[in-house]
């Protein structure tokens, strides 16, 4: 018999569970970010012509360039977390010093990274 879950959308968006959450939920975001550029830069090379050259427009935009290097950046550092935690299972009880450390690693590479983008995408 399966379980019987009733959960709103909101009350799951509310929900603050352990440390690891956060990352959970950014990492599949990051792998869909991730799917959504290579399909659409697949899209563009197939279609041609001036849809091509549309659908190229979106993945050119520097929002979408921020979007998609926030996906890959952030599913990279908490992807080798997760490796590291996998090899050495002895550091599992130390996973939210962990998570603390991939913040700490991944914030200010990210922001210089969207500041870079952010003032190339705008002319600067």
């Amino acid at each position: 018999m399966g379980l019987k879950r009733d959960v709103s959308l909101a009350t799951g968006l509310r929900y603050r569970g352990p440390a690891g959450y956060l990352t959970f939920i950014l990492h599949r975001i990051g792998g869909l970010g991730m799917a959504t550029f290579i399909t659409v830069h697949v899209l563009a090379s197939f279609v041609g012509g001036e849809v091509g050259a549309a659908i190229n427009h979106i993945y050119e935009n520097w929002a979408f360039q921020a979007f998609v290097f926030f996906c890959v950046l952030f599913h990279a550092i908490n992807g080798l977390r997760i490796t590291l935690l996998d090899l050495f299972p002895k550091l599992l009880v130390h996973q939210k010093e962990a998570i603390w450390i991939e913040w700490a690693v991944f914030i200010p590479l990210y922001a210089l990274c969207l500041y870079v983008i952010v003032s190339a995408g705008l002319g600067g």
